[in-house]
């Protein structure tokens, strides 16, 4: 059986590509790395792959939003591409900066008349945040998540709240089961446990078919049990941890 191989597409400021192409080879696939012009100047390279990752960082410094400039490419060139992705069954997944894309781009979200219903906006801190968050998968729908129940994952964005337009845009995403990754607390722990304030506790999102996914966690960066804060304490295991 041959590997399936994922498209990491990658922009000036994405600082996560190296760390999620080896993620994917380290779960069995092939993984490239391949700058955001080269697939505007050729689109149809998309066709060689069955998977699309939108890694994290800060796609072109995150100047006027974060994502935004990313995404506005993908929505004004590339957006016959993307369709025809989706419509092949093939996969699509952005982490962090590449959740912030995806929402932006329409891909997990499309408008309708009075405009997107969800985005991501900036913590209520007001800041930077880096740590580790629990989170449940709270969706039959979404492939990436099939056989998860809880994850323990790190973070680190500024802008991760997601936000919705009005509580009946809440009521249908998730009704439609697309709000599928939500923060939790720790078993028996009463601290607080949403990092950024997000609507619904909401940490991904996927799109009606399931098969295109963004998260705010970045699972790319604990796939091995030294990754873990508490390494020293846990029982030994043979196999690596996280998502993907």
């Amino acid at each position: 059986m041959s590997k399936p191989r994922t498209l990491i597409l990658r922009a000036p400021g994405t600082n996560c590509d190296v760390e999620t192409a080896y993620a994917f080879q380290h779960a069995g696939g092939e993984a490239e790395s391949l700058h955001l012009n080269r697939l505007l100047e050729a689109p149809q390279i998309a066709k060689d792959y069955q998977i699309l990752c939108i890694p994290g960082g800060f796609s072109f410094g995150d100047d006027v939003a974060a994502g935004r400039i990313f995404a506005n490419q993908i929505r004004h060139h590339l957006a016959d591409v993307m369709q025809e992705f989706r419509a092949a069954g093939k996969l699509v997944l952005g982490i962090c900066n590449g959740f912030q894309v995806l929402i932006k781009s329409g891909l997990l979200d499309s408008d309708d008349e009075n405009g997107p219903q969800a985005s991501l906006s900036w913590n209520d801190s007001g800041r930077y945040l880096a740590r580790w968050v629990n989170v449940s998968a709270d969706s039959s729908k979404c492939v990436f998540l099939s056989g998860c129940e809880t994850l323990y994952l790190p973070i680190a964005h500024a802008e991760g709240k997601f936000v919705v337009r009005d509580d009946a845009a809440y009521q249908r995403l998730e009704q439609a089961g697309q709000l599928a990754l939500r923060y939790c607390p720790k078993d028996g722990s009463t601290d607080a446990y949403n990092p950024n304030g997000a609507v619904g506790d909401v940490a991904g999102m996927c799109d009606q078919t399931g098969r295109v996914f963004g998260l705010m966690p970045h699972p790319e960066r604990y796939i091995d049990p030294t990754q873990h804060p508490q390494w020293t304490r846990m029982p030994k295991q043979e196999d690596g941890a996280g998502l993907l």
